[in-house]
């Protein structure tokens, strides 16, 4: 059982107590505001701000590239180690911005 329906139960079994639906209301809505407020983190931004920059480099090589060659062709990439850099593919992966493919051991990445 979620908060807000908890809440809401709360609410339903008790009333007949109006200081206690209106503690209940104001929780539930409270926490609706919060869920409402998905403005994205500083980190968020620089990593959008980071794959904008793979794809800007993924779009200007030819063919498919490991992780190490990107990060290699790009000045703007150098300061992000190989972890990073796979975590951020793997978001454009999964968002169909970026198609990876299996060669033998090394993982390619191209735009989609």
């Amino acid at each position: 059982m979620t908060k807000r329906e908890m809440f809401a139960h709360i609410a339903t079994v008790n009333a007949n107590d109006a200081e206690i639906v209106e503690f209940c209301n104001h929780e539930i809505e409270l926490l609706e505001n919060r869920k409402g407020s998905k403005t994205p983190t500083k980190n968020q931004k620089a990593n959008e701000g980071i794959m904008d920059t793979i794809a800007e480099v993924l779009g200007g090589l030819d063919g498919a590239v490991t992780v190490t060659d990107l990060i290699a062709s790009s000045e703007g990439l150098k300061d992000f180690t190989n972890q990073k850099i796979s975590a951020l593919l793997r978001k454009m992966v999964e968002s169909g911005r970026v198609v990876k493919t299996i060669e033998g051991k090394k993982a390619l990445f191209a735009l989609a």
